[in-house]
């Protein structure tokens, strides 16, 4: 009878250890699924920084065509354009990785400081022009954002991505619309023709 209490007792004590040891390795898997959660490689992170300057150009752009033009498309565009910037913003703190907005009109991205300047120029000549800039900023967000996705797997950037190209394709939309009720015209400067139109052909999107 003692042997066998003994032996029902050993077993208990087995099962004990064999279960704690199954929960501190169940810890330990979750503890990991933390710590990969926020890690980013060099190149989504250089990804995040470019598209944060590069929704800043769209922002700092339409606030200075709406200054000049005091049209409504600038005005509500620029204002989707910093909740885009404070959706990279929040992924960047998210991840930290360090990160500095400049002030308006001026860019790290010597390639996105030239766009700036080139548009603050062009769009003085004539509103068409000024929606034209507006067309062509959105133009190279969708195909930026575009190439960006196609470097990452991870969902949450995926998914900012997603979103702020959503949104691009609907200002893309308001842009062209402003453009032709303006007797103008827009030739895509960096998506496909075929793209481009098959965008302007669909209706406005809810990007939430």
């Amino acid at each position: 009878m003692k042997n066998l209490i003994n032996s029902k007792l050993l077993l208990i004590a087995v099962a004990a250890f064999s279960s704690s040891l199954f929960i501190a390795c169940d810890d330990d898997d979750n503890t990991n699924n933390v710590v990969n959660s926020t890690i980013v490689t060099q190149e989504e992170s250089n990804g995040l920084l470019f598209m944060l300057e590069e929704e800043k150009l769209a922002r700092d752009t339409y606030q200075y065509l709406f200054s000049i033009w005091n049209h409504n498309t600038f005005g509500n565009i620029k204002n989707s354009e910093q909740n885009h910037m404070n959706s990279i913003a929040g992924l960047l703190d998210l991840y930290n990785i360090e990160y500095t907005i400049l002030p308006e009109g001026q860019f790290e991205n010597q390639e996105l400081q030239n766009f700036y300047d080139q548009f603050v120029e062009d769009g003085q000549q004539s509103l068409i022009e000024a929606l034209k800039i507006g067309a062509t900023i959105e133009d190279l967000d969708i195909v930026d954002l575009e190439d960006y996705m196609n470097q990452t797997t991870n969902n949450n950037i995926l998914t900012a991505y997603e979103s702020l190209q959503c949104g691009s394709r609907n200002h893309l939309r308001a842009y062209v619309t402003n453009i032709i009720s303006n007797a103008g015209t827009y030739t895509p400067q960096f998506l496909s023709l075929d793209d481009f139109i098959e965008i302007i052909s669909e209706s406005h999107e809810n990007c939430n």
